[in-house]
């Protein structure tokens, strides 16, 4: 990994106001640290800031920090931290962290997969990055943009771990046995089936027994004659 020059200058205010005004300026809040002196607070140019960014390769960026008026050479500084708004993602403030590039430090590196899974083209199965980062411990120098595993001959139920990562001249501190991808079986949704609606039916209403047996006994009555000669006097 190369190095990226930036100029700073020195500021002695500091506070919330005052960054606003540099940044009305084009200008951002910064500050230098590292080595056990006191940290220093710096001003740079936005424009320049952004330039670097773009073309430095992966999110660890080394710079060869210029301060003005400091008769002190240039100072090696990796790009710890740089604050953006959360809204318009314009910078805000940067920190950079002085290193020795004879020493080795910890940073953290992004994962890239590499490939299509044979379970997600042959299975219809789904492949899920779990783990998008790794901490390594390196030379500045060594530092890698990013690390790449082939994902391609992964089926349903394969995984990656970390320690299946493989880099020269870098230590991963990573615990390895956390996974970084796996391929899971595709999500199938059962159908809903629509409630069958209930069939009501009038219940059936009884005569009772009772009526029945009144409503004969009153026919009987009705079509009934008198017997002759019952119920007269004998001659």
């Amino acid at each position: 990994m190369g190095t990226l020059a930036l100029k700073g200058e020195r500021r002695s205010d500091v506070g919330k106001g005052v960054a606003r005004k540099l940044r009305m300026t084009g200008r951002i809040p910064a500050v230098y640290y590292g080595r056990g002196e006191e940290p220093i607070p710096l001003v740079v140019s936005l424009k320049e800031l952004e330039e670097l960014i773009h073309s430095a390769e992966g999110s660890n960026v080394i710079v060869d920090l210029r301060v003005g008026g400091d008769s002190s050479p240039e100072r090696k500084a990796l790009i710890r931290e740089i604050q953006r708004d959360p809204v318009g993602g314009t910078i805000l403030h940067l920190d950079l962290q002085h290193i020795s590039l004879t020493e080795r430090i910890i940073v953290e590196v992004p994962i890239v997969l590499l490939g299509t899974p044979t379970g997600v083209k042959d299975g219809g199965g789904i492949l899920e990055h779990l783990l998008r980062e790794v901490e390594v411990e390196c030379l500045p120098t060594d530092i890698p943009s990013r690390l790449e595993v082939d994902v391609s001959g992964l089926n349903i139920g394969d995984s990656l771990h970390v320690s299946d990562l493989k880099a020269d001249r870098i230590t991963i501190k990573t615990d390895a046995t956390r996974a970084i991808a796996a391929v899971v079986p595709p999500t199938i949704l059962e159908e809903v089936k629509p409630a069958e609606e209930a069939v009501v039916t009038e219940p059936e209403l009884v005569s009772g027994k009772k009526d029945e047996e009144e409503q004969e006994d009153e026919g009987e009555g009705k079509g009934k004659k008198p017997e002759a000669g019952k119920g007269g006097k004998e001659g």
